[in-house]
Protein backbone atom coordinates (compact mmCIF):
# COMPACT_ATOMS: atom_id res chain seq x y z
CA UNK A 1 0.00 0.00 0.00
CA UNK A 2 1.05 3.45 -1.12
CA UNK A 3 1.52 5.63 2.22
CA UNK A 4 -0.18 9.06 2.22
CA UNK A 5 2.18 11.98 1.61
CA UNK A 6 2.19 14.08 4.42
CA UNK A 7 -0.37 16.35 5.19
CA UNK A 8 0.71 20.27 4.85
CA UNK A 9 -0.27 22.57 7.46
CA UNK A 10 -2.54 25.05 7.09
CA UNK A 11 -0.81 28.45 6.85
CA UNK A 12 -0.31 29.82 10.61
CA UNK A 13 -3.29 32.33 11.69
CA UNK A 14 -4.34 33.90 14.57
CA UNK A 15 -7.55 33.90 16.70
CA UNK A 16 -8.93 37.51 14.35
CA UNK A 17 -8.08 35.65 10.76
CA UNK A 18 -4.54 37.71 10.60
CA UNK A 19 -1.76 35.60 8.57
CA UNK A 20 1.32 35.26 10.40
CA UNK A 21 4.23 35.27 8.31
CA UNK A 22 7.03 36.90 10.30
CA UNK A 23 9.17 35.15 13.03
CA UNK A 24 11.29 37.62 15.65
CA UNK A 25 13.09 34.87 17.21
CA UNK A 26 15.67 36.19 20.23
CA UNK A 27 19.31 34.52 20.26
CA UNK A 28 19.78 35.37 23.83
CA UNK A 29 19.07 37.57 27.02
CA UNK A 30 22.40 39.02 27.55
CA UNK A 31 23.04 42.29 26.32
CA UNK A 32 26.40 44.26 26.81
CA UNK A 33 24.02 47.58 27.32
CA UNK A 34 21.89 48.18 30.11
CA UNK A 35 19.07 50.76 28.43
CA UNK A 36 16.37 51.39 30.83
CA UNK A 37 13.76 51.12 28.42
CA UNK A 38 14.32 47.89 27.86
CA UNK A 39 16.68 45.70 30.96
CA UNK A 40 15.90 46.08 34.74
CA UNK A 41 18.84 47.25 36.32
CA UNK A 42 21.09 44.36 37.67
CA UNK A 43 22.34 40.64 36.28
CA UNK A 44 21.26 39.24 33.24
CA UNK A 45 18.71 36.60 33.73
CA UNK A 46 20.76 34.04 32.57
CA UNK A 47 18.25 31.67 31.45
CA UNK A 48 19.35 29.12 29.04
CA UNK A 49 18.98 29.46 25.42
CA UNK A 50 17.68 28.02 22.63
CA UNK A 51 20.64 25.75 21.07
CA UNK A 52 21.95 25.63 17.85
CA UNK A 53 19.89 22.76 16.42
CA UNK A 54 16.81 23.60 18.64
CA UNK A 55 16.92 26.87 16.72
CA UNK A 56 17.00 25.66 13.25
CA UNK A 57 14.61 22.93 14.01
CA UNK A 58 12.08 25.90 15.41
CA UNK A 59 12.24 28.11 12.30
CA UNK A 60 11.65 24.57 10.48
CA UNK A 61 8.54 24.07 11.84
CA UNK A 62 7.23 27.71 11.66
CA UNK A 63 8.36 27.97 8.40
CA UNK A 64 5.97 25.15 7.57
CA UNK A 65 3.60 27.27 8.88
CA UNK A 66 3.96 29.97 6.62
CA UNK A 67 6.71 31.88 8.04
CA UNK A 68 8.43 33.51 5.47
CA UNK A 69 10.80 36.05 7.16
CA UNK A 70 12.78 35.66 10.38
CA UNK A 71 14.25 38.14 12.62
CA UNK A 72 16.94 37.94 14.82
CA UNK A 73 17.01 40.00 18.28
CA UNK A 74 18.43 39.71 21.60
CA UNK A 75 19.26 40.50 24.59
CA UNK A 76 21.89 41.82 21.68
CA UNK A 77 22.14 38.80 19.26
CA UNK A 78 25.46 39.38 17.81
CA UNK A 79 27.11 38.21 21.51
CA UNK A 80 26.28 34.42 20.50
CA UNK A 81 29.51 33.06 19.54
CA UNK A 82 27.52 30.92 16.73
CA UNK A 83 25.46 33.65 15.39
CA UNK A 84 26.92 33.22 12.18
CA UNK A 85 26.53 29.33 12.00
CA UNK A 86 22.68 30.28 13.11
CA UNK A 87 21.74 32.53 10.15
CA UNK A 88 23.73 29.85 7.50
CA UNK A 89 21.02 27.64 9.36
CA UNK A 90 18.15 29.56 9.09
CA UNK A 91 19.22 30.72 5.57
CA UNK A 92 19.16 27.12 4.56
CA UNK A 93 15.48 26.56 5.70
CA UNK A 94 12.96 25.85 3.32
CA UNK A 95 10.39 28.60 2.93
CA UNK A 96 12.78 31.10 4.46
CA UNK A 97 12.81 34.03 2.27
CA UNK A 98 14.39 36.96 4.16
CA UNK A 99 16.53 37.13 7.28
CA UNK A 100 16.72 40.56 8.91
CA UNK A 101 18.68 41.23 12.18
CA UNK A 102 18.64 43.65 14.90
CA UNK A 103 22.03 44.68 16.79
CA UNK A 104 23.31 47.92 19.08
CA UNK A 105 25.97 47.83 16.78
CA UNK A 106 29.14 47.65 19.54
CA UNK A 107 30.48 44.49 17.68
CA UNK A 108 29.08 44.90 14.14
CA UNK A 109 32.44 46.46 12.24
CA UNK A 110 33.90 43.24 12.32
CA UNK A 111 30.39 41.19 12.13
CA UNK A 112 28.81 42.73 9.39
CA UNK A 113 30.48 41.62 6.54
CA UNK A 114 30.42 38.01 7.23
CA UNK A 115 26.64 38.40 8.40
CA UNK A 116 25.95 39.34 4.99
CA UNK A 117 27.88 36.46 3.85
CA UNK A 118 26.31 34.32 6.21
CA UNK A 119 22.64 35.39 4.82
CA UNK A 120 21.42 38.56 6.73
CA UNK A 121 19.94 40.68 4.10
CA UNK A 122 18.50 43.56 6.37
CA UNK A 123 19.86 45.37 9.10
CA UNK A 124 18.48 47.58 11.89
CA UNK A 125 20.70 49.49 14.37
CA UNK A 126 20.00 51.06 17.95
CA UNK A 127 20.96 54.68 17.83
CA UNK A 128 19.54 57.10 20.57
CA UNK A 129 21.46 60.09 20.64
CA UNK A 130 24.64 61.22 18.73
CA UNK A 131 25.96 62.63 21.75
CA UNK A 132 28.54 60.64 23.31
CA UNK A 133 28.02 61.51 26.73
CA UNK A 134 24.29 60.90 26.54
CA UNK A 135 24.77 57.78 25.21
CA UNK A 136 26.87 56.35 27.28
CA UNK A 137 24.27 57.19 30.14
CA UNK A 138 21.68 55.90 28.16
CA UNK A 139 23.96 52.63 27.79
CA UNK A 140 24.11 52.08 31.35
CA UNK A 141 28.13 53.18 31.32
CA UNK A 142 28.37 50.56 28.48
CA UNK A 143 28.19 52.08 25.04
CA UNK A 144 30.82 54.30 23.00
CA UNK A 145 29.03 56.51 20.33
CA UNK A 146 32.70 55.91 17.76
CA UNK A 147 32.20 51.94 17.79
CA UNK A 148 28.85 52.47 17.05
CA UNK A 149 29.58 54.68 13.94
CA UNK A 150 32.35 52.37 12.89
CA UNK A 151 29.47 49.19 12.58
CA UNK A 152 26.90 51.21 11.01
CA UNK A 153 29.71 52.26 8.36
CA UNK A 154 30.57 48.60 8.18
CA UNK A 155 27.30 47.49 7.18
CA UNK A 156 27.44 49.91 4.27
CA UNK A 157 30.53 48.93 3.15
CA UNK A 158 28.90 45.30 3.41
CA UNK A 159 26.48 45.64 0.96
CA UNK A 160 23.02 44.95 3.12
CA UNK A 161 19.91 45.32 1.37
CA UNK A 162 18.33 48.07 4.25
CA UNK A 163 19.68 49.38 6.90
CA UNK A 164 17.83 51.53 9.48
CA UNK A 165 18.45 53.17 12.12
CA UNK A 166 15.99 52.80 15.31
CA UNK A 167 15.75 55.66 17.64
CA UNK A 168 13.35 55.21 20.81
CA UNK A 169 11.85 59.07 21.93
CA UNK A 170 11.99 59.20 25.54
CA UNK A 171 10.85 62.62 26.93
CA UNK A 172 13.67 64.43 29.05
CA UNK A 173 16.08 62.02 27.03
CA UNK A 174 16.65 62.67 23.32
CA UNK A 175 13.70 64.91 21.79
CA UNK A 176 15.74 67.30 21.32
CA UNK A 177 18.20 65.56 19.15
CA UNK A 178 15.51 64.16 16.63
CA UNK A 179 16.05 66.43 13.46
CA UNK A 180 19.75 65.47 13.60
CA UNK A 181 19.86 61.74 14.07
CA UNK A 182 16.99 61.88 10.64
CA UNK A 183 19.98 63.72 8.96
CA UNK A 184 23.15 61.36 10.37
CA UNK A 185 21.05 58.46 9.32
CA UNK A 186 20.70 59.70 5.45
CA UNK A 187 24.55 60.26 5.25
CA UNK A 188 24.39 56.87 4.90
CA UNK A 189 21.39 56.28 2.78
CA UNK A 190 19.44 54.89 5.70
CA UNK A 191 15.73 55.28 7.18
CA UNK A 192 15.42 56.78 10.51
CA UNK A 193 12.76 55.13 12.43
CA UNK A 194 11.14 56.78 15.47
CA UNK A 195 9.57 54.77 18.27
CA UNK A 196 7.05 55.28 21.16
CA UNK A 197 8.33 53.94 24.27
CA UNK A 198 6.23 51.04 25.67
CA UNK A 199 6.05 50.35 29.04
CA UNK A 200 8.51 47.73 29.50
CA UNK A 201 10.66 49.67 31.80
CA UNK A 202 11.78 53.41 32.52
CA UNK A 203 11.01 56.64 30.73
CA UNK A 204 7.97 59.06 29.63
CA UNK A 205 7.07 58.11 25.90
CA UNK A 206 6.88 60.92 23.59
CA UNK A 207 3.46 60.28 21.21
CA UNK A 208 4.00 60.03 17.56
CA UNK A 209 2.22 63.32 16.06
CA UNK A 210 4.72 65.07 18.94
CA UNK A 211 7.68 63.45 17.47
CA UNK A 212 6.70 64.40 14.05
CA UNK A 213 6.38 68.10 15.56
CA UNK A 214 9.48 68.23 16.62
CA UNK A 215 10.92 66.96 13.26
CA UNK A 216 9.14 69.83 11.55
CA UNK A 217 10.37 72.07 13.86
CA UNK A 218 14.57 70.55 14.08
CA UNK A 219 14.36 71.72 10.10
CA UNK A 220 13.03 68.31 8.96
CA UNK A 221 9.70 68.67 6.25
CA UNK A 222 8.26 65.61 6.44
CA UNK A 223 5.90 64.56 3.21
CA UNK A 224 3.67 61.34 2.58
CA UNK A 225 5.23 58.41 1.28
CA UNK A 226 4.18 54.97 0.30
CA UNK A 227 7.13 52.88 1.17
CA UNK A 228 6.27 50.18 3.60
CA UNK A 229 7.95 46.81 4.96
CA UNK A 230 7.25 43.72 6.70
CA UNK A 231 6.62 45.41 10.17
CA UNK A 232 4.41 48.22 12.00
CA UNK A 233 6.06 51.06 10.76
CA UNK A 234 4.88 53.55 8.10
CA UNK A 235 7.49 55.90 6.33
CA UNK A 236 7.36 59.45 5.57
CA UNK A 237 9.64 61.56 3.08
CA UNK A 238 11.95 63.78 5.21
CA UNK A 239 13.74 66.67 3.72
CA UNK A 240 16.00 69.04 5.14
CA UNK A 241 19.69 70.88 5.19
CA UNK A 242 22.77 69.76 6.09
CA UNK A 243 25.87 71.29 5.41
CA UNK A 244 24.26 74.17 3.08
CA UNK A 245 22.56 71.74 0.86
CA UNK A 246 19.58 69.99 1.09
CA UNK A 247 19.39 65.94 2.29
CA UNK A 248 16.32 63.69 2.04
CA UNK A 249 15.40 60.30 3.30
CA UNK A 250 12.67 58.42 4.45
CA UNK A 251 11.66 58.85 7.72
CA UNK A 252 9.53 55.98 9.73
CA UNK A 253 7.43 55.87 12.61
CA UNK A 254 6.56 52.85 14.93
CA UNK A 255 3.50 54.68 17.46
CA UNK A 256 2.34 51.18 19.06
CA UNK A 257 0.69 53.37 21.71
CA UNK A 258 -0.73 56.17 20.64
CA UNK A 259 -1.62 54.66 16.73
CA UNK A 260 -2.80 51.30 16.33
CA UNK A 261 -1.37 49.07 14.02
CA UNK A 262 -2.56 45.84 15.28
CA UNK A 263 -5.00 45.31 12.84
CA UNK A 264 -2.54 44.52 10.42
CA UNK A 265 0.35 42.27 12.85
CA UNK A 266 1.71 39.55 11.07
CA UNK A 267 4.38 38.77 13.70
CA UNK A 268 5.00 36.15 16.48
CA UNK A 269 7.75 36.33 18.78
CA UNK A 270 9.90 33.69 20.59
CA UNK A 271 11.83 34.56 23.62
CA UNK A 272 15.48 33.70 24.40
CA UNK A 273 14.21 30.71 26.58
CA UNK A 274 12.08 29.53 24.34
CA UNK A 275 9.06 30.75 25.27
CA UNK A 276 6.82 31.59 22.43
CA UNK A 277 5.05 35.33 23.44
CA UNK A 278 1.89 35.68 20.55
CA UNK A 279 1.61 39.35 21.24
CA UNK A 280 4.26 41.86 22.59
CA UNK A 281 2.23 43.64 24.55
CA UNK A 282 0.82 40.98 26.78
CA UNK A 283 2.10 38.48 29.70
CA UNK A 284 1.34 34.94 28.19
CA UNK A 285 3.90 32.82 27.37
CA UNK A 286 3.85 29.18 25.87
CA UNK A 287 6.91 27.28 26.55
CA UNK A 288 7.93 25.32 23.51
CA UNK A 289 11.63 24.50 24.84
CA UNK A 290 10.06 21.24 26.91
CA UNK A 291 8.93 20.28 23.45
CA UNK A 292 12.12 20.52 21.55
CA UNK A 293 14.46 18.54 24.87
CA UNK A 294 11.91 15.78 24.85
CA UNK A 295 12.34 15.43 20.68
CA UNK A 296 8.64 16.14 20.16
CA UNK A 297 7.35 15.66 16.88
CA UNK A 298 7.30 18.71 14.47
CA UNK A 299 3.71 18.08 14.11
CA UNK A 300 3.34 18.30 18.20
CA UNK A 301 5.40 21.66 18.36
CA UNK A 302 3.27 23.26 15.19
CA UNK A 303 -0.34 22.23 17.07
CA UNK A 304 1.20 24.02 20.39
CA UNK A 305 2.16 26.98 18.26
CA UNK A 306 -1.39 26.94 16.36
CA UNK A 307 -3.28 26.86 19.44
CA UNK A 308 -1.34 29.69 21.44
CA UNK A 309 -1.70 31.71 18.52
CA UNK A 310 -5.71 30.87 18.28
CA UNK A 311 -5.67 32.69 21.87
CA UNK A 312 -3.94 36.12 20.80
CA UNK A 313 -6.91 38.65 21.18
CA UNK A 314 -7.22 41.15 18.36
CA UNK A 315 -5.29 44.55 20.12
CA UNK A 316 -2.38 44.64 22.35
CA UNK A 317 -3.38 46.05 25.36
CA UNK A 318 -0.57 47.90 26.71
CA UNK A 319 -2.71 51.02 27.80
CA UNK A 320 -5.00 49.32 30.01
CA UNK A 321 -3.08 46.29 32.07
CA UNK A 322 -1.13 48.72 34.13
CA UNK A 323 2.08 48.14 35.14
CA UNK A 324 5.05 47.28 33.23
CA UNK A 325 5.33 44.27 31.11
CA UNK A 326 7.85 41.69 31.01
CA UNK A 327 11.45 43.67 30.43
CA UNK A 328 11.94 43.83 26.41
CA UNK A 329 15.56 42.33 26.94
CA UNK A 330 15.05 38.53 25.65
CA UNK A 331 11.12 38.60 24.49
CA UNK A 332 12.13 38.95 20.80
CA UNK A 333 10.53 42.23 20.98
Amino acid sequence: MTEAPERRPAPLVDASGRRISYLRLSLTDRCNFRCSYCAPLGPDRCEDPLGRAELARLVGVFARLGVRRVRLTGGEPTLRRDLLEIVSDVRATPGIEEIALTTNGHLLSTLAAPLRTAGVSRLNVSLDTLDPARLHRISGHAATLERIVSGIEAAFAAGFDSVKLNVVVVAGVNEDELGALARFAWRFGATARFIELMPFGAGRPVPTAAVKRLLEAQGVSLAPDPTRGWGPAYHMRGTSEADGRRVSGLVGFIGAMTEGFCQGCNRVRVGADGSLRACLGGRDRVPLAPLLAAGAPDAEIAARIEAALLLKRDRHHMDEDGGALLPMIGTGG
